[in-house]
């Protein structure tokens, strides 16, 4: 069971504590560094032009991943997109959050034989206090670095971090029980040993077949109850597709998509649009099939191109996400927004800014409420929702 007690220092915004906390949702957009070898004022270039085009959206902070190659990943089948290696993850997100001023969940592949000194940096250089550990790229070949058991343990000794995994509905599906040989699928039973060994959250791959992650929310559940545990809060993630080559891509990554939903989409006068109208419909479907349950949901858009289309996609479709979800708690709601850096011609902005913060004053006074959707408007979002 999680141990709190390291991070009760933590201020209330803190990620890691939202993530771990069973009664909020959290919303992630996702983000990929720069291929590595960006000069450093590009790679500010990047993050601010990042920053800037997502403030807007009412997030609790960013996801940035740890892509890596997986030649072995689909037999035969060449990667739709060419593999370049990318920055790294941890030095990525610290520049992302001093830009930003929101935190990060950082993920980490444990198929690095420097595994425990990238932990120590993570965490003394570049401060984060989220770390997402993700597998093998492949369970064919050798890798150096520990198993997920081991770093699991180095990851529940910190006393600054705490650390989630991966969930991945496309295992839990009968089919691939049988090519495993097994009667039923068992990712269940990953997400128990996983939140045993101290996970504090899980975030699922790109949702595009609702089914299995229905029947993953609801084993996991009753799981979680024959074992007299509180489920950990599972974070669904969702990334629009306009065009054939990413829709490959997707596919190409494990992600589970019925022929039909494929042909609706890239068959349709305006295939993000599509996707966006589709994905939302599976999420109020995953909610009205798993109400009741105990299960705490969270949402988190990418886009896994850099097509502009698609990257505008993930905006409309995060916003539309949050509705949806924030809607099913029979809630009324609210955004706001605050001011994260101090004032830029201000001699005693530093200061300032510090004792504004300490007193919590910097809340900005200027909130509202409409009726229906959240809206945005000159980089201000705002929304209400009342039943």
């Amino acid at each position: 069971n999680a141990d709190h007690s390291t991070m009760a220092a933590a201020p209330a915004d803190d990620l890691a504590i939202r993530l771990a906390d069973p009664y909020r949702p959290v919303f992630l957009l996702g983000e990929v560094p720069p291929q590595e070898g960006t000069p450093p004022g590009k790679c500010q270039d990047i993050c601010t032009k990042f920053m800037q085009r997502s403030r807007a959206l009412a997030s609790d902070g960013f996801i940035v991943y740890d892509i890596q190659d997986e030649p072995g990943r689909v037999e035969g089948e060449a990667r739709p997109f060419p593999f370049r290696k990318l920055m790294d993850s941890s030095r990525y997100a610290a520049l992302l959050e001093r830009t930003s001023g929101k935190q990060c969940v950082v993920y980490k592949c444990i198929a690095d034989e420097r595994f425990t000194a990238w932990m120590q940096r993570a965490a003394t250089d570049h401060g984060h206090r989220a770390i997402n550990l993700v597998g093998r790229p492949s369970s064919e070949g050798e890798f150096k670095g520990p198993s997920m058991s081991e770093a699991m343990k180095i990851a529940s000794a910190s006393n600054t971090m705490k650390f989630g995994c991966v969930c991945i509905a496309e295992r839990h599906t009968l089919e691939a029980a049988q090519k495993r040989g097994k009667q039923y699928p068992t990712e269940h039973v990953n997400m128990i040993r996983k939140q045993q060994a101290g996970a504090q959250w899980f975030i699922s791959q790109a949702v595009y077949d609702p089914e299995p992650t229905i029947r993953l929310l609801k084993d996991y559940a009753a799981s979680c109850r024959e074992a007299g545990i509180v489920p950990r809060k599972v974070i669904l993630t969702f990334c629009p597709v306009s065009r054939v080559k990413t829709m490959k891509f997707i596919k190409w990554l494990g992600v589970r998509v019925p022929a039909e939903t494929e042909s609706k989409i890239l068959d349709s006068e305006k295939p993000v649009d599509t996707s966006i109208v589709v994905l939302c419909d599976m999420l109020r479907t995953i909610l009205s099939e798993t109400i009741g349950i105990g299960v705490p949901l969270g949402i988190s858009c990418e886009s896994v191109s850099i097509y502009k289309a698609e990257i505008d996609g993930v905006h409309e479709l995060f916003r539309r996400l949050q509705g949806i979800l924030l809607d099913s708690r029979l809630s009324p709601w609210k955004v706001v927004w605050v001011e994260v850096m101090p004032p830029a011609n201000n001699e005693d902005s530093d200061k300032d800014f510090q004792l504004r913060t300490k007193s919590q004053a910097a809340m900005i006074s200027l909130l509202g409420a409409v009726v229906g959707s959240a809206i945005f408007a000159a980089g201000i979002l705002m929304g209400s929702r009342r039943r």
